[in-house]
């Protein structure tokens, strides 16, 4: 065959010779494809620019404005990386480097960590080995051969991937004098890496499993040009300022100690007041969608978890401990004794659906690497509730949390994207319970209107899941809602409801949280506002701040009706000057500064100033009251 038709993404097809690559389709196109193009897409699947085209193929050039380009570009990025790791600390083993949401990493297996200026060292090397132009070259050996050529190289991390793939061939990609294990593809050239930056290091179990070698992983990030990585690093510096640990030192809301525990959150009396806020919001806004709040106990015996499955496929992250013998588990999830509450007595359909909310504080094992401020603690509360219907309710009832999500969310301004996670590897029930879990959520989200994605594989152990993911102020996504669909528990624990035909029946349990949990969510919160929380979430809505002495007895007066009306208000009456008190309540970011001056004392007034410096008109306490109410009100 001297010559082949592809056909193009808009239907139209194209005669090349036979042999070509997407590479030749680019430049039959047109020269300025052929310059921007860095890989292509046969039949759906992506492959490297200089794939050899067959006849008949669907073909898709992929340029740097292409959906797929990022990745391509980061992931050809971190082979740069090690290859510059492996110039300059040559006794560097190599493992892994993938692409991820924000940049790409490397974990490397070197004698001693590296240090910021070996960061330095190593971009400005990448810089060098890009501005080289090597080509990035595609290879297949069968698994034999490339163990061999791993196991010459000193490469042990290679040779055990290769071994654990079980593959007869593997794949390799080539650059100057650097080889690494990987499917690609890869950009065409390292002078396609145009605009990247190394950004921080961190160690990393390999595999992470902590009693494997502890390596140094080294993060970067990469875009197809300099505006857009300038523009990201910007978004970095700004996250670093909005860091929720270092505002929750600022602004004094929390605090971690080592003579207390790792991950144990020891909340401050404005932390506590923040937390105090959103659990009360929490309760009315439950109250009134017909939840009934109950509350578990901290420890449940050993056998209850065994029954729910929990200690064969979630011990590892539970704390055990043993009372009169009898051993105990600390509750990681609330469900176990929201079913007890159901089991008390005898259901009749007409009682359905319930729906049980608990505020309930968990204990998780997380491992002392991944612990990370509110993020990611060892004890946490969880705003949990579970609801049990019948299955005809059962897509209502999933209809409903979706639009509560939604509801509460516009509150706190943000928005949100949706996946869908099925069935894991480590999983209980019946395949036709999975079944019809993960079509009744999947039936709700299709109902929704709203995008979403596929997670293969990363539901919960008892069922699939709805996770909902929050866009923050920086566009930063965070996991915090989930809506989990469970028909294997009410079985285990013989959940049963009295049907109208007098015959009992399963009900189905949806595990759900909105928030998730609350140190998280705060956490989140922190650095979604910069800590300038909206007025009816601000810890301290108002200051009152005295010009002189003289003005001391009007302003205590002043204090005590807007404290007595429920504004959470404090005092600075101290011997300072007036701008020195408002920096610094400005440094705490409260909301509002009321100024008390001789004017304010003869007229029964005070003049609030917005934290931003904008002054307002003048009111008395009382209106002062009646405007912090209104704003509370409408969660302003």
């Amino acid at each position: 065959m001297n010559e082949i038709k592809v056909t193009l993404p808009d239907g139209s097809q194209r005669p090349l010779p036979a042999g070509s690559s997407i590479f030749d389709l680019a430049a039959s196109i047109g020269a300025g494809l052929a310059k921007a193009a860095i890989a292509g897409k046969i039949d759906g699947n992506l492959v490297d620019l200089n794939t050899t085209l067959a006849d008949g193929a669907k073909v898709e050039i992929i340029t740097e404005k292409s959906p797929e380009a990022l990745e391509i570009i980061r992931h050809s990025t971190s082979h740069l990386m090690a290859q510059a790791v492996k110039a300059l600390f040559p006794q560097a083993k190599v493992t892994i480097g993938p692409a991820i949401e924000t940049g790409f990493y490397y974990d490397f297996d070197v004698d001693h960590p590296f240090t910021p200026e070996d960061l330095e060292k190593i971009e400005a090397k990448m810089r060098e080995l890009a501005k080289a132009d090597l080509k990035i070259e595609r290879s297949e050996l069968s698994s034999a051969e490339a163990i061999e050529l791993f196991r010459k190289m000193g490469e042990d991390y290679k040779v055990e991937l290769i071994e654990d793939l079980g593959a007869d061939q593997v794949s390799l990609y080539t650059q100057g004098d650097f080889a690494d294990l990987c499917r690609g593809p890869h950009l065409p050239k390292t002078s396609f890496c145009k605009a990247f930056k190394l950004t921080s290091i961190a160690g990393a179990y390999w595999r992470g499993d902590e009693k494997r070698a502890m390596l140094q992983r080294v993060y970067g990030t990469a875009f197809a040009d300099k505006k857009e990585l300038e523009a990201y690093l910007e978004r970095i510096e700004e996250a670093k300022k909005r860091d929720h640990r270092k505002l929750g030192k600022e602004l004094d809301l929390f605090s971690f100690n080592d003579e207390v525990g790792a991950g144990l959150v020891i909340w401050h009396p404005k932390g506590a007041m923040l937390r105090t806020i959103l659990e009360d919001f929490e309760r009315k806004e439950h109250l009134k969608r017909g939840y009934d709040i109950v509350l578990g106990p901290q420890i449940l015996k050993t056998e209850l978890w065994q029954r729910s499955g929990h200690y064969e496929n979630y011990r590892e992250n539970m704390y055990f401990t043993t009372v009169d013998e009898q051993g105990y588990g600390v509750k990681p999830m609330n469900c176990l004794a929201h079913m007890m509450i159901y089991r008390s007595q005898l259901r009749s359909y007409r009682d359905l659906p319930l729906r049980y909310f608990e505020l309930g504080t968990v204990h998780r094992h997380e491992r002392a690497g991944v612990l990370h401020g509110l993020l990611r603690v060892r004890g946490f509360t969880q705003d949990d509730a579970h609801i049990l219907c019948t299955p005809d309710q059962l897509d209502a009832e999933i209809k409903g949390v979706i639009q509560f999500v939604t509801e509460v969310m516009g509150i706190f301004g943000f928005e949100f994207e949706m996946e869908l996670s099925t069935r894991p590897e480590k999983s209980i029930g019946s395949d036709d319970a999975w079944e019809l879990a993960t079509s009744a959520l999947l039936s709700a989200l299709k109902d929704s209107g709203r995008p979403y994605e596929i997670n293969e594989g990363d539901g919960a152990f008892y069922g699939p899941k709805i996770d909902i993911k929050l866009r923050d102020a920086l566009d930063r996504r965070w996991q915090c809602a989930t809506i989990q669909c469970d028909f294997t528990l009410p079985e285990r624990f013989d959940l049963t409801y009295v049907d109208a035909d007098g015959e009992k029946k399963r009900p189905v349990m949806v595990h759900r949280v909105i928030l998730g949990a609350i140190e998280r969510f705060i956490g989140v919160l922190i650095e979604h506002f910069a800590g300038n929380f909206p007025t009816w979430l601000a810890p301290v809505q108002a200051t009152v701040l005295t010009v002189t002495d003289n003005q001391i007895p009007y302003a205590q007066a002043a204090f005590d009706k807007l404290r007595a009306a429920g504004v959470r208000v404090q005092k600075d009456f101290r011997n300072e000057k007036l701008g020195f008190k408002i920096r610094e309540a400005q440094l705490q970011k409260i909301p509002y500064m009321l100024v008390v001056g001789d004017k304010e004392v003869e007229g029964g007034l005070l003049a609030p100033r917005f934290r931003d410096g904008k002054n307002l008109d003048a009111m008395t306490p009382e209106q002062f009251i009646a405007f912090i109410e209104n704003e509370v009100k409408t969660y302003k």
